[in-house]
């Protein structure tokens, strides 16, 4: 069955506001093996929700609307789709009591507007919405179930979990289950070249899709069946093993953490500590690393020495380093991994230097040049890395580096 989400509403059209309702919906969806098809969003406009809806329902079984179900001249859902459906809309006057209830129980009196929100579509059953004044609505038609929700998260979430959802389990046929592998030091062509032909040999109910961003990438694999969970969960299990077989030295996570936590895991299992030297990454390593709670049992101290004296000043880089080398260079990274990890007395130490852009780049020494090192009781260990992408995508992925190598030393 496909489903179709519809968002109604002008302003998710604009830049100030984000549907995170779509989110929470595949989410739930997925626990009983649903999977979004399509997802429209579409403005307060009658004439445009007629369009998106005639269109949701014409190619999906199930439609969620949300939206459009409020007291104002815009909210416009509930007509629009008994419009399209074909049917009339009804007064129903135990609706209309409860909104005034709930207007009394504030000691306020009803404005007559919100009267429209008691006019329900023929056929339709009223959804109780006990966190605000529009009740949901659901409703079959032509073999296509309908479901229209508030907008407001505080009432669509409450609303979807204890009437929707019930009714949804009962229709389930399969079972979904997702397995998301997260990588990192593994540019997305060379990923692919891995594991393409792994692709040409799905089984059935299996899907691969991959998200690739500066410095991260996800293979998330995708399991329906309708031959149990323990099924589905078998194809994911060997997918992934076959997976891990080509990948497993650039997969860092199995259960969705950030490289961050995974380091902060290992530092912490393993009782050591780490302080940080940055340069052109400007104090964002340490602030992901800081912001993990319990971050104080292994991070020490961290340095942005953003000049060539702060350098010299705060980490013991030697100014004939600089003056030899320049401040981007493998042996000042050297210098400031070992002169952080030695004066804060930590296990490891590591040290960022780089031009991130977008000016300050040479034909030597280009923008997206970042040296990383990791200087630690077993060694010390330089990369020299180009990075592409903006400013800030230099500076994340420059963390990404120095997350890696820890990652690696620590899990030998």
């Amino acid at each position: 069955m496909k489903v179709e989400v519809l968002a109604v509403g002008t302003e998710l059209l604009s830049p100030h506001f984000q549907d995170t309702n779509s989110l929470f919906l595949a989410r739930r969806l997925e626990e009983v093996g649903l999977r979004l098809s399509f997802k429209t969003v579409v403005g307060d406009n009658a004439r445009d929700l007629a369009q998106a809806a005639r269109t949701a329902l014409g190619r999906s079984g199930l439609v969620i609307a949300m939206g459009g179900l409020g007291p104002t001249e815009d909210d416009r859902t509930s007509e629009v789709f008994a419009r399209v459906l074909g049917r009339r809309r009804g007064f129903n006057a135990e609706i209309l009591q409860a909104i005034e209830a709930r207007f009394r129980r504030r000691g306020l009196k009803m404005p007559a507007t919100n009267r429209k929100q008691a006019y329900v579509i023929q056929g339709a059953e009223v959804l109780d919405n006990p966190n605000g004044t529009a009740p949901g609505q659901w409703l079959t038609a032509g073999g296509r179930s309908v479901a229209l929700l508030p907008g407001p998260p505080r009432e669509l979430e409450p609303m979807f979990e204890a009437s929707v959802l019930p009714r949804l389990r009962a229709k389930a046929a399969g079972f979904l289950v997702r397995r998301v592998l997260k990588l990192t030091g593994l540019g997305e062509s060379l990923m692919e070249s891995k594991i393409r032909d792994i692709y040409r040999r799905l089984p059935d109910g299996v899907e691969l899709t991959t998200l690739a961003s500066p410095g991260d990438l996800a293979i998330h694999i995708t399991v329906t069946s309708r031959a149990g969970r323990g099924a589905a969960e078998k194809k994911a299990a060997d997918v992934e093993r076959d997976l891990r077989r080509r990948v497993k030295p650039f997969i860092y996570s199995r259960r969705g953490e950030t490289l961050e936590e995974v380091v902060a895991g290992l530092l912490t299992a393993k009782r050591q500590t780490l302080a940080l030297a940055e340069s052109c990454s400007g104090g964002l390593l340490a602030h992901r690393l800081t912001n993990i709670p319990g971050s104080s049992a292994y991070f020490l101290a961290g340095i942005v020495a953003y000049s060539n004296a702060a350098k010299t000043e705060l980490l013991g880089v030697p100014t004939r380093l600089m003056f030899k080398h320049g401040a981007v260079s493998a042996p000042v990274a050297r210098a400031m991994a070992d002169g952080a990890r030695r004066r804060a007395k930590a296990t490891y130490g590591v040290g960022i230097t780089g031009i991130a852009g977008p000016t300050g780049g040479t034909a030597e020494k280009p923008v997206g040049l970042v040296y990383t090192c990791l200087a630690g009781p077993d060694g010390i260990e330089v990369r020299k890395s180009l990075f592409f992408g903006a400013r800030k995508q230099v500076k994340y992925q420059s963390c990404q580096r120095a997350l890696d190598l820890l990652r690696r030393r620590l899990g030998r």
